[in-house]
């Protein structure tokens, strides 16, 4: 089967990460095709994904192509049972899938206040009653999503599942704007933050495409909270310990530095996401651990 799903900037387009994430946390391959948001690239991506309005869209093999992250998740999960994208526990499931429809339709304030911006950290960004009241609705849900499935774990439902992937967003932007929670959220949002898929994601979004000045704003910047990346750094020339880049197999042409050690990569993007965070890529730490 082949999925390719149209995607914005990875450093701000929120649903554009929940549709990734349902291909990249559950093992199903997706082929990717990304616009810049704000410019005419969107809607002329768009137009071969046709009714679909917005990102993420998903054409499906036959050629039928679907918007809206919330039907991605249920025909996906359709088509791959064996991927888990839902609890297998009937009542676990039905907390998942409530879990996801609210944050589907809800958090006004929160995603007006507070888009998301996973190129930076700030200090405070003074909320306002209204984000305060949806950081109080989201710690009532993800308390009670524990208790009414059991879950013991890092994740709501037990294993991770679309609530999480739904939500991952959300614990970005408490990251970014410092957003005051307590001590289980704020475990949750670590858990996410941790998570491989989102720390690809998020390495990708650094280095993809220049900043955008909608999402800019004047606070008081800190260090990213999640884990601290290994310190490389990119480098000139072309001479590596390996011969082939590690994700696509083609020649070397770019290369970083880690560890006084130099490792290369088919091109530019390639060695920048993995500078971003070299532990976010198994197949690049096969390399340097090898």
């Amino acid at each position: 089967m082949t999925y390719t799903l149209a995607i914005g900037d990875r450093a701000y387009s929120s649903w554009s990460l929940r549709g990734w994430l349902l291909f990249d946390a559950f093992g199903l391959p997706v082929s990717l095709r990304k616009a810049r948001l704000y410019t005419d690239e969107l809607p002329a991506l768009l137009r071969d994904f046709a009714p679909a309005r917005t990102v993420p869209a998903l054409m499906l093999p036959e050629g039928v192509a679907i918007g809206e992250s919330l039907a991605i998740a249920e025909e996906l999960a359709t088509r791959h049972p064996e991927a888990g994208l839902w609890p297998a526990d009937p009542g676990a499931r039905a907390v998942a899938r409530m879990l996801a429809c609210e944050m589907h339709a809800g958090f006004t304030a929160l995603r007006s206040h507070c888009p998301m911006n996973l190129r930076t950290s700030y200090t405070d960004c003074a909320p306002p009653p209204e984000v305060l009241a949806d950081l109080d609705r989201l710690a009532t849900l993800w308390s009670w999503a524990r208790q009414a499935t059991g879950a013991t774990g890092p994740w709501l439902c037990g294993a991770y599942s679309v609530a999480d992937a739904f939500f991952a967003p959300v614990a970005t932007r408490i990251a970014t704007y410092n957003l005051p929670v307590g001590a289980e959220a704020a475990a949750y949002v670590a858990a996410h933050l941790a998570h491989p898929s989102l720390r690809r994601w998020r390495a990708m979004g650094l280095v993809d495409g220049a900043d955008q000045e909608f999402y800019r704003r004047d606070y008081p910047t800190r260090a990213w909270p999640g884990p601290a990346p290994l310190a490389a750094r990119p480098v000139e020339g072309s001479e590596s310990e390996n011969a082939a880049c590690p994700y696509s197999g083609k020649p070397v042409s770019h290369v970083l530095e880690l560890d006084g050690r130099r490792f290369g990569f088919c091109n530019a993007f390639c060695r920048d996401k993995t500078v971003a965070d070299p532990e976010a890529w198994p197949k690049f730490m096969a390399i340097y651990q090898s």
